[in-house]
Order: structure tokens, then C-alpha cells, then sequence
């Protein structure tokens, strides 16, 4: 709720900043209005629309950039869970259920994890020659 308020002044502050922008009269409109292009004397008077207007451009830029830092805040910040009570907290499961299977709507099964089966044993030749690394019989003196 204080995030969409935040926006709503946001929004407001930053169509006063362009408004008012546009209302102020640039720096060379004083050249002109010293060679009598008649506008000088509006409503404000001759000097009162600019130190007015740039007033109030800087209070509405104060609080665009303020609100800027808070909704930065905010859109930072982690979301806190509400607090739980006992009893929601006795409801929930203790062990976490298990996914279905995309397919069939069953539940998953994860496979065994298969039986490791030592590897055969390498039995040395009787003539008390090394085995030969390539795993074929070596030849066996005739006696």
C-alpha cells in the first residue's frame, strides 16, 4: 500500500518538475524583452515568475529524488514472511513431497543407486613373469 502511494507522488512530482520547466522562459527570452517584446510585465511581474517558478521546480525536484530513494529502498528490500503460528506450523508436512512424474501424474522414482561390484582380480602368471598390461595371456614357459 505504501508502494503505491510512493508511485502516486512520484508520478504527481514528476509532471509538476515538466509543467513547471516548461512554464519558466530560457535565458534568451531577457535580450528580447529588453528590445521591447511586450511580455516582460505578466503576471508576475518583471523578475517575480523566475525566482517563483525556479522555487518551486527545486522543492518538486527535492521530492522526486527523495521518493526516488525510497521507492529504491523498497524495490531492494526483502519481503519478510509473516510471522506463523504454532498451528500453521504443526500442519506442515515434515518431509517434503515427493514431485510427479511429468508424464503419468505419478510420483517420481528415483533409481537405486547400483551395487558396486568389486572389480576381478588380476591373478599373476606362475612363471613369475609381470602380466602384460594389455590384459592377454602371457605365454607360459613350457616345462
Amino acid at each position: 500500500m505504501l508502494r503505491i502511494g510512493l508511485t502516486i507522488v512520484q508520478l504527481f512530482a514528476a509532471i509538476a518538475i515538466i509543467a513547471l520547466v516548461l512554464l519558466q522562459r530560457g535565458k534568451g527570452a531577457d535580450a528580447g524583452a529588453g528590445f521591447g517584446a511586450g511580455a516582460s510585465g505578466t503576471v508576475f511581474g518583471a523578475r517575480g515568475a523566475r525566482t517563483a517558478l525556479s522555487r518551486a521546480t527545486a522543492i518538486f525536484a527535492a521530492i522526486f529524488m527523495l521518493n526516488s530513494l525510497a521507492l529504491a529502498y523498497m524495490g531492494t528490500r526483502q519481503v519478510q514472511e509473516r510471522p506463523k503460528a504454532i498451528l500453521d506450523e504443526a500442519a506442515a508436512p515434515a518431509t517434503p513431497a515427493v514431485p510427479a512424474s511429468p508424464t503419468t501424474g505419478a510420483p517420481a522414482t528415483t533409481p537405486a543407486p547400483a551395487a558396486q561390484t568389486p572389480a576381478p582380480a588380476v591373478e599373476a602368471p606362475q612363471g613369475g613373469a609381470a602380466a602384460p598390461a594389455n590384459g592377454s595371456e602371457s605365454p607360459t614357459p613350457k616345462q
